[in-house]
C-alpha cells in the first residue's frame, strides 16, 4: 500500500506546476485571437486620469492655429510675388524671367549670378529687373548664366533724375545696401521721400525706371548736394529677376 502511494505522488506533483503555465499559454492566445482590444480598453480606462484636460487641448488647438496662420501667410506673400513677376513678364513679351543661383559671400552688395545666358538673349550691359525696380545691370555672361552687377556695387555708376524736381544726378554704389546720388547742381532742392528713376537722357538703361527712394540729403557736401537712396528693389532678398532683352 505505501508503495502504490508513493508511486502517484510523483505523477499529480509535475500536474499541478503546469497550470500557472497552461494559464498565461490561454492568456497569450487569447490576446493574440483578439488582437489586445480588451487590454487597450483596459489601458484606457486606468490612464485616463491622466489625459490631457480641456486646457492642454486649448494650448494643442492654439498651436495648429498658429501653424495654420503661418503657412497661410507665407503662400500669401508667394503668391503676390508670382503675380508681380506674371505682370512685368506679361507687360514686355522681351523680358527673360532669371532665377538668382549664386552670391559671392564676400560681395553680398555687389554682384550676383542669375540663371539665364546667352543663349537666352542676355547680353552684357543689360538692365536687370526686380519686383520693386531696377537691380543693376549685366556685367559678363556665359551661354547659360550671367553676372549681374548690382546698383550697390562700389563701381556701379547709373544716370538718374528726381522727377519731381526734374534734377539729375549720378547713382553711385558705395558697398553697402544703400548707394549715393550725387547731384549735378549744388542745390537741387531735394528732400526725404522723393522718387528716383533713371535718367531720360541715361545711354546705360531705359528711362523712368524705378529706382527708389530719397533717404537723407546732404546739402553741405562737396562740391554738389548728395542723397542716400533706399533701393526700391530688395536687394538682399530678391530670388528672381527680369532682364529686357529687347533694348539693343
Amino acid at each position: 500500500m505505501q508503495t502504490g502511494r508513493s508511486f502517484r505522488a510523483p505523477q499529480l506533483r509535475p500536474l499541478g506546476w503546469l497550470w500557472p503555465w497552461l494559464l498565461l499559454l490561454l492568456a497569450l492566445l487569447a490576446v493574440r485571437l483578439s488582437k489586445g482590444a480588451g487590454f487597450s480598453d483596459l489601458y484606457a480606462l486606468l490612464t485616463r486620469p491622466f489625459w490631457p484636460g480641456s486646457a492642454q487641448g486649448e494650448w494643442v488647438r492654439s498651436a495648429q492655429q498658429l501653424g495654420d496662420q503661418m503657412r497661410l501667410s507665407q503662400l500669401e506673400a508667394d503668391n503676390r510675388r508670382l503675380r508681380q513677376l506674371l505682370q512685368l513678364q506679361q507687360a514686355d513679351p522681351v523680358l527673360v524671367g532669371a532665377p538668382v543661383i549664386s552670391r559671392e559671400s564676400g560681395g553680398w552688395w555687389q554682384q550676383l549670378l542669375i540663371g539665364k545666358g546667352a543663349l537666352h538673349g542676355v547680353r552684357a550691359g543689360d538692365p536687370v529687373l526686380a519686383p520693386g525696380g531696377l537691380l543693376g545691370r549685366v556685367a559678363s555672361i556665359t551661354p547659360t548664366t550671367a553676372r549681374v552687377q548690382l546698383l550697390t556695387d562700389g563701381n556701379s555708376r547709373i544716370g538718374v533724375w528726381v522727377p519731381r524736381i526734374r534734377r539729375h544726378g549720378l547713382l553711385t554704389g558705395v558697398g553697402t545696401s544703400r548707394p549715393v546720388l550725387r547731384f549735378l547742381e549744388k542745390d537741387p532742392g531735394a528732400r526725404p521721400g522723393d522718387l528716383v528713376a533713371t535718367s531720360p537722357a541715361s545711354t546705360l538703361v531705359p528711362p523712368n525706371l524705378t529706382v527708389g527712394v530719397i533717404q537723407m540729403v546732404d546739402d553741405r557736401a562737396v562740391p554738389a548736394t548728395e542723397a542716400v537712396v533706399q533701393l526700391s528693389a530688395p536687394v538682399q532678398a530678391v530670388d528672381w529677376v527680369q532682364v529686357p532683352t529687347g533694348r539693343r
